[in-house]
């Protein structure tokens, strides 16, 4: 039973959680409480220990049954909750909502208070404007009493002067007259006085809360330029120390001797490290879904130690001096790795680039009745546009980057739907994958096209639209590149886009959140979905979460973007998984950067497949043909001939000019007959934007997230009424995905409904909400 009212700002009484550890409901204690949802285990507890806590402010509320409900949080984090009764459930559900509705308002509270802050431009002059009228009114005022004070004056020394009772009277009138005057002067004079002061009272406070907001701001600034100058100095004092290392180890070495070193390289044993999948005790966490804050705290103390024990493979390649032999035979080795040079008689790259690909889908298709569209090959020159970084900077610091207000000045053309679209660009790897017969070697396949999502990311810099709520994408390649994919904003808080795309032997979707922070020298982006692959012909069923991207220099330098960290991608279906390492970039390492290494395995754990490349370039793999175990008890790997399973397209030339964008980024937000009228094409800024509008875009910009909110606004009211009145409301619901428990993973996810291209066939877009102007 609960101890307090849906209504009241706190809630709490006895639920059950399910625990992964247990595989049961346990009976825990749980408080709702300023947004947050947390839980103990008793009533005393709650003095020291907190078991797990939820923000509802970005999480989903979703009823199973009768009386089970589920809280998830952008899929890192849910709980599985049961109330004893379907009355009990529905108060807390009730409860849930608005105190995420208020948690929300509470935010976005928070981030209007810290834009009244900042005084605008206009409004500053409008200010200045006023005060110097107001101004201008007192010295008028000052003038016409200086001038009829004057005249009184004359007046009444006429008035001494007089004789006769007769001028006398006739001069009372005229000094009753000038006094009147004197009189509405004064008080003119008194009320323009005051309004100038109660003016200049009100905006005084407004400035000084300004000015220590400024000053505050500075502090932050001169801080962390001064760590960021702490930062140089280290680096510069470890840079000088590694040189004379080297010089010490290698006294008299001239330019000559490292070419002579490095060719003798090409008759010597070369290696590469691959990083080997974690043992069952030590997964790699942001891979495990059934993560949950109960197994985060209860592992935490370990998380250090499961990082350290990361194990890698060593892997010796022997190149041929003869292009006669065959191709050399890989031995990888428990230990490090380094990265072998490739060899010219290996078999040339599998690779297909997208003009190869279009060239050949148009070939197949010659025979179709209608002629092939003839896409655009460039969009409008980015202008050269200055803008005050350091002024936008100061209010973003520590913010969710979804909720800076941040200009087109730093944008691309390209709506976040349209970014993740981006990634079928090589969906050549998942229909070589398709043709598959070795569920290894298929995964071999799919790891490539998981790496070559990343591609793309390396230069380009510009942030992504964020979508509006109900915005969705559509892009038909059917007819050239064997694909078709749809994509929805299906959630605001927290932001979700729910992607689905299918080819003539595949299928994938995904669910895209993310978490962000702007922290000043860097912005960290960690997504949160899980995305799923399925081939229908074999019945197996990938599922994998991307890795982290960070976004490096900031404020100084130029600005670069580094991938991090492991993937684990996992085959339902039989249990092979390919573990890949996405190696950080460090200034002293001697590794490639970007580099990206692997091992596919079956369900026993045995090795089948190395994978080994960078994410910027191409990507490697070889069979595993013998393993052995060495003197030191760790694994070595006998492989096969290495072989190019992706290699990155030539980038345009002068794409520097059009945002860095490859050839399909150029086509995607080509304007189409007949999408849907949320689709990204038809949103005005961003299409502003591409035509070199700036100015226009980001004024549409605003007006476009005012009228969002203000329909949100909208849904809250129309919420609460509901639930004041005792009626339960419908709250929104995506269009083209339905939010349902995932059978393979048990996590909540936007699935497709399959209904899209029948409305577009039939141009049936009732469903579709105005969001655009």
């Amino acid at each position: 039973m609960s101890d307090s009212k849906p209504h009241q700002s706190q809630y709490r009484g006895w639920l059950y959680k399910w625990t992964n550890y247990l595989k049961g409901y346990q009976k825990r204690w749980f408080v709702l409480q300023n947004g947050l949802l947390s839980y103990y285990r008793n009533q005393a507890e709650m003095a020291h220990t907190c078991r797990g806590t939820i923000n509802l402010a970005n999480a989903f509320i979703h009823t199973e049954d009768s009386c089970t409900f589920v809280i998830s949080n952008g899929g890192a984090q849910s709980f599985y909750l049961k109330a004893t009764s379907e009355v009990e459930r529905q108060k807390w559900v009730t409860a849930l909502e608005l105190a995420k509705a208020e948690a929300i308002r509470m935010l976005e509270a928070e981030s209007d208070e810290e834009e009244a802050h900042q005084p605008d431009k206009f409004e500053l002059q409008n200010t200045l404007r006023t005060l110097n009228a107001k101004l201008e009114d007192l010295n008028t005022c000052n003038d016409l009493i200086a001038k009829h004070g004057a005249a009184l004056q004359k007046t009444l020394s006429e008035l001494e002067q007089m004789d006769s009772m007769t001028d006398v009277a006739s001069k009372l009138k005229a000094v009753n007259e000038r006094a009147t005057l004197f009189r509405i002067t004064s008080n003119a004079m008194i009320n323009a006085c005051s309004e100038y002061y109660e003016f200049a009272q009100v905006h005084g406070k407004r400035w000084q809360r300004v000015l220590q907001f400024e000053h505050d701001q500075r502090l932050k600034l001169e801080e962390m330029v001064e760590q960021l100058a702490k930062d140089q100095v280290s680096l510069e004092n470890k840079a000088r120390k590694s040189l004379q290392n080297v010089k010490k180890e290698n006294p008299g070495s001239n330019p000559s001797d490292d070419e002579d070193f490095f060719d003798a390289l090409d008759h010597q044993v070369e290696e590469f490290e691959v990083a080997l999948p974690h043992k069952a005790e030590k997964r790699h966490r942001r891979t495990d879904s059934d993560f949950s804050m109960e197994s985060y705290n209860n592992d935490m103390s370990s998380e250090s130690e499961s990082e350290t024990v990361t194990q890698e493979a060593r892997v010796y390649t022997t190149k041929t001096d003869s292009p006669k032999k065959k191709d050399p035979v890989s031995v990888v080795k428990g230990g490090h790795k380094r990265t072998a040079s490739h060899d010219k008689s290996r078999p040339p790259t599998s690779s297909v680039s997208y003009d190869s690909q279009n060239s050949s889908s148009a070939s197949e298709s010659s025979a179709d009745v209608m002629p092939k569209r003839v896409r655009r090959r460039r969009i409008p020159d980015k202008p050269n546009f200055s803008l005050n970084l350091w002024s936008i900077m100061k209010n973003c610091i520590g913010r969710e980057l979804s909720k800076i207000p941040m200009p087109v000045n730093f944008n691309e053309p390209l709506s976040m739907l349209q970014r993740l679209t981006e990634e079928f660009e090589y969906t050549h790897c998942l229909d070589m994958a398709a043709g598959c017969e070795d569920s290894s070697e298929q995964l071999a396949w799919v790891a490539a096209f998981t790496i070559s999502a990343y591609a793309t990311t390396l230069s380009r810099t510009g942030k992504p639209f964020n979508p509006l709520l109900g915005e969705t994408y559509e892009c038909d390649r059917m007819d050239d590149l064997g694909w078709r994919s749809i994509a929805e904003q299906v959630s605001h808080h927290p932001p979700t886009l729910a992607v689905y795309g299918e080819g003539k032997e595949w299928n994938l979707w995904q669910e895209f959140t993310m978490t962000s922070k702007f922290r000043g020298k860097y912005l960290q982006i960690i997504p949160m979905g899980i995305a799923h692959l399925v081939f229908p012909k074999s019945g197996n069923h990938y599922t994998w979460r991307k890795v982290t991207t960070t976004v490096h220099n900031i404020i100084v330098g130029k600005l670069w973007v580094d991938s991090h960290g492991e993937m684990d991608i996992t085959n339902h279906r039989n249990g092979d998984k390919c573990h890949l390492k996405y190696s950080a970039y460090s200034y002293f390492s001697r590794d490639i950067p970007r580099k990206v290494s692997g091992v596919v395995t079956d369900a026993s754990g045995k090795p089948k497949w190395v994978m080994t490349g960078t994410w910027d370039s191409q990507m490697e793999g070889a069979k595993v043909l013998h393993v052995e175990e060495s003197n030191k008890g760790k694994p070595v790997f006998e492989t096969g001939p290495h072989k190019v399973m992706w290699k990155v397209n030539k980038p345009m030339a002068g794409c520097e000019k059009i945002y860095h964008f490859t050839q399909l980024a150029v086509e995607l937000n080509e304007p189409e007959e007949g999408v849907a009228p949320t689709d990204s094409r038809n949103r005005p800024d961003q299409r502003h934007m591409e035509n070199g509008k700036w100015d226009e875009a980001n004024r549409v910009k605003i007006q476009l997230e005012e009228k969002q909110r203000a329909a949100r606004k909208k849904r809250e009211g129309e919420a609460e009424k509901a639930k004041a009145d005792g009626n339960e409301y419908k709250m929104y619901e995506p269009k083209w995905f339905r939010k349902e428990v995932d059978s393979t993973t048990g996590s909540l996810i936007h699935t497709y409904t399959g209904e899209y291209w029948q409305c577009k066939k039939e141009q049936n877009w009732d469903r579709c909400p105005d969001i655009f102007l």
